[in-house]
């Protein structure tokens, strides 16, 4: 069956097995003590630690072990606000970050700090100069990922770096998806990885802080990790996830370019396969491994289910495969269409023949999920006398809302106007989306007397 998901977890990495069940036999005790158990166990927990900070491109010292990539995450954060607080409140992100980034965010905004958010273009990238702009003379902490989990665009990291270093901003990197790929660009403050993204054992992060760089771990203070990760080190996790790192490093520049071969297919095809389609994110500038597209008048939650029923593991980020029923923020930052949104990421070792039985079976599946929603297969010539219809979505989820616009659309005159009314805010999106891919006038929105929001759509054509 084959496994298309690997930005959310890469299969464990037969390096990260070997060194995992060695580790165990070797690794158990405790690396802080001297005796011989403990020597032994603080010699490969800091050969451990050499090998990830080779990868990552820093000193052993400024790297540590932490239990999740989440929390490299919120640890990096909070300890480089609080070792900034003098200088100011201010904590500025790009809108496409991970979760991780955002929520912390969250937290320091709820505390009384400032969050700004600074917008992507529609392929998913920052502007430089506009992170640079909002870099102001508060700002305690800027944060930028390497390359976003969801589209897989790369961010221009060096230009942002330079920015920052400009102002005196330490900026931290979240390059969870990007480290087994390669080193991120030089002028970081501070990174946060995981290694289940790159083949290692879940439950092991990075967390690498720059000599030089203010920081105040928050919380209890404790002796292990230089008191920025507390508690007793996952010694086996750990050396498998820098064995693996390692490995999956010298294999990286071939894999790399199979696999873009494999995704530049999948980029190209589907398209030409299956009408109404959307493909994100940037088409150059991106993950070798990494695509997603969106689908109009399909329900994302059944698309992906049919997926899984024909034997392929994929994920999304459409409303309809979550329980807040709300797009993804990366898709709602970047004004691109949420609709049937399936991100495909290709593990290593993914074959020319599963790409092509995928590409195969995609266009039967897609077909069933708009048939069985009634999506339209043609659009009606005969146009309304009034030249205004209005459609009443309210209570109604996506795609439902879109497929009954798609529906009337050629009922009302060039020129003419339909009004759509919904309550979900997926609706927000993908109707400007869907005026977009079929060259229609989005005209704007504005609230409805009777709950939810009216949509109104001009006909061009």
């Amino acid at each position: 069956m084959p496994y298309f998901d690997a930005a959310s977890a890469a299969p464990l990495h037969p390096v990260a097995r070997q060194a995992l069940l060695a580790s165990l036999d070797e690794g158990w005790a405790d690396p802080a003590r001297l005796y011989r158990e403990g020597r032994r166990a603080r010699l490969l927990l800091d050969a451990a630690r050499e090998a990830a900070a080779e990868a990552v491109g820093c000193r052993p010292d400024e790297l540590v072990f932490t239990p999740s990539g989440t929390r490299a995450v919120h640890s990096g954060v909070s300890g480089a606000l609080a070792g900034r607080r003098r200088v100011g409140n201010r904590l500025v992100v790009s809108a496409v970050e991970h979760s991780s980034v955002l929520h912390t965010g969250e937290a320091h905004a709820a505390a009384g700090g400032t969050l700004t958010e600074v917008p992507v273009g529609r392929t998913g990238a920052v502007d430089p100069d506009a992170f640079a702009a909002a870099l102001a003379a508060d700002t305690a902490l800027a944060c930028l990922q390497s390359a976003n989990h969801e589209v897989g665009t790369e961010q221009p990291v060096a230009e942002v770096a330079e920015a920052c270093r400009a102002v005196g901003v330490p900026l931290l990197v979240d390059a969870a998806q990007s480290l087994g790929w390669g080193p991120v660009p030089e002028g970081w403050s501070l990174l946060a990885a995981s290694a289940h993204k790159w083949g290692g054992p879940a439950g092991v992060g990075l967390l690498a802080v720059r000599k030089g760089v203010r920081f105040a771990p928050q919380g209890p203070s404790d002796e292990r990790e230089s008191g920025r990760a507390p508690g007793f080190e996952n010694l086996p996790a750990i050396v498998a996830a820098a064995a693996s790192l390692r490995a999956v490093r010298a294999e990286a520049a071939a894999e790399g370019a199979r696999l873009r071969v494999l995704v530049d297919r999948i980029r190209a095809r589907v398209p030409e396969l299956v009408p109404d389609v959307e493909v994100v994110g940037d088409p150059v500038r991106r993950l070798p491994h990494l695509v997603t597209f969106s689908c109009l008048y399909v329900d994302g939650e059944t698309l992906l289910s049919e997926l899984d029923r024909e034997g392929f593991s994929v994920s999304s980020g459409s409303s309809c495969t979550s329980s807040t029923l709300t797009p993804s923020h990366v898709l709602r930052a970047m004004g691109v269409l949420s609709e049937g949104n399936v991100r495909v990421s290709l593990p290593a070792g993914t074959s020319s023949e599963d790409v092509d039985r995928f590409l195969a079976v995609l266009p039967g599946v897609v077909t069933g999920v708009r048939e069985r929603l009634g999506a339209p297969v043609s659009a009606p010539s005969a146009p309304a006398p009034s030249g205004s219809l209005v459609v009443d979505s309210l209570g109604k989820r996506c795609p439902i809302p879109v497929i009954e616009l798609a529906k009337v659309i050629g009922e009302v005159p060039v020129g003419g106007t339909v009004t759509v009314l919904s309550d979900d805010a997926a609706a927000r999106l993908d109707i400007p989306a869907w005026c977009e891919m079929r060259g229609q006038s989005y005209e704007g929105e504005s609230p409805w007397a009777g709950g939810g929001v009216a949509y109104v759509v001009r006909r061009v054509s």
